[in-house]
């Protein structure tokens, strides 16, 4: 059984992770409480975009309140627009499905293989050759008639899904690729980050993942122009530094200083906690 952040599971369940608090997180958030720099503006969420940027080795993050609010602004970035269709798989948790509904589009469920419970590579295939049609340069539905948009693979339980396959048929039909990596930062896929597959990738810091900032999300892409919309999106859509103009609908997604503090020396121990969860599996 998978447990619920900071909820106690029944005796003998498994955590996903379990928060590991024992570097500098005092420390950074006694500089915030101390300078009075505790809300969405500060140096360290600057600090914890660039840390995990570096580390994904993206050219840019956007940190938010949520992984699931960086997954909605993630879709919002990427085009995907309503009555559009995104390919998800069926085991999951509910955060990627929510956030494609909440742009108005709509889930299409796929079967996860058998082996590691990730999207299965060959029905997504199926489904786009043997399901879909062109149309005026579209991929379209030929049940439901609507536009196929996005592949939104989830990378479950700190295990990538077969991407090459899933990103080979997406540039074949033109589709975006949008990796939910939630509860995998740090994984590896053919040496290669999960974060760093797709155009786009989400990450979560809520208290089951592996490095926490109690609550939190974080975009990372290597698209300037996605990245400073993700940017202008998550701060209310703000056109004035000063005056509260507005030409378009925005979200109170901005990470907290207090919060990124925390990351950034969560950060600093991420090599180290990896390590610990492989040994902790030669045990199991």
């Amino acid at each position: 059984m998978l447990s619920e952040p900071g909820v106690p599971g029944p005796p003998g369940f498994i955590p996903l992770c379990v928060p590991e608090i024992r570097g500098n997180e005092w420390d950074y958030i006694k500089e915030c409480l101390d300078s009075n720099w505790v809300s969405s503006v500060g140096a360290f969420v600057d600090r914890f975009e660039g840390a995990v940027a570096n580390y994904v080795g993206t050219e840019h993050a956007v940190a938010t309140v949520s992984g699931t609010a960086a997954l909605h602004i993630a879709l919002l970035v990427a085009g995907v627009q309503p009555d559009d269709e995104v390919l998800v798989p069926t085991l999951s948790f509910i955060a990627p499905a929510n956030a494609i509904r909440y742009v108005g589009a709509w889930p299409v469920f796929i079967d996860a293989e058998p082996i590691h419970w990730q999207m299965d590579p060959v029905k997504v295939q199926g489904f786009l050759e043997n399901e879909c049609r062109s149309q005026g340069g579209n991929l379209i539905n030929r049940t439901t008639g609507r536009r196929v948009k996005a592949i939104l693979p989830v990378h479950i339980l700190g295990h990538p899904c077969d991407m090459d396959p899933i990103l080979e048929v997406a540039d074949r039909y033109e589709l975006i690729t949008i990796e939910d990596a939630t509860e995998s930062l740090g994984a590896q896929y053919k040496k290669r980050m999960a974060g760093k597959l797709g155009q786009i990738a989400c990450f979560s810091f809520n208290g089951n993942k592996l490095i926490t900032t109690g609550g939190g999300g974080m975009i990372v892409t290597d698209n300037q122009t996605w990245a400073e919309r993700a940017r202008y999106l998550t701060t209310q859509a703000k056109d004035d530094p000063i005056e509260y103009f507005h030409s378009e609908i925005g979200y109170n997604y901005r990470l907290t200083n207090i919060q990124a503090a925390m990351g950034v020396a969560q950060m600093e121990q991420i090599e180290n906690f990896i390590n610990r969860k492989k040994k902790d599996r030669q045990h199991l």
